[in-house]
């Protein structure tokens, strides 16, 4: 039993940096992000898995922290795969219009999920807003390299 408990609070931390880094296996050979014309501010390319990892381990502890995860399961999955194909359609397929489109709709579903961490847990809720900036600054980015490009 203990056993079981501890290793459904590992998977709830740690999922969402796990499925983040195969995607990051997935897309590596696609990269070219040190090729393309990047608007003002961007950061260069080694800081991108730095943050994503920071962000995707908070994400996971707030699930964790989450008492009643039964009325955040869909939003909380939905908004995770939205953010993992993300990588893909920039990256490996290049849709970067496309991608654009796909940026608001993750910020929509963050700021979707965020809501209802509030409403379970204040701690999940602050856990996440620099989840919630990163985004707004990756939606600047996105736009910008697809303007620039």
């Amino acid at each position: 039993m203990f056993l079981n408990n501890f290793l459904k609070k590992l998977f709830y931390i740690f999922f969402p940096l796990i499925c983040g880094s195969l995607v990051g296996i997935i897309i590596a050979k696609f990269m070219d992000y040190e090729t393309l014309v990047k608007p003002f501010l961007s950061p260069p390319g080694f800081i991108f898995p730095i943050v994503w990892s920071i962000i995707y381990l908070l994400l996971g502890i707030s699930y964790f922290l989450i008492p009643n995860k039964k009325n955040i399961n869909k939003i909380y999955y939905i908004s995770l795969f939205i953010n993992l194909l993300w990588s893909i359609f920039f990256f490996v397929l290049k849709w970067r219009l496309f991608t654009c489109i796909w940026t608001i709709l993750l910020l929509i579903s963050v700021v979707y999920l965020l809501i209802n961490f509030y409403k379970e847990n204040k701690v999940s809720f602050y856990l996440n807003i620099p989840y919630l900036l990163w985004l707004i600054f990756a939606t600047y980015l996105t736009f910008g390299v697809y303007l620039l490009n």
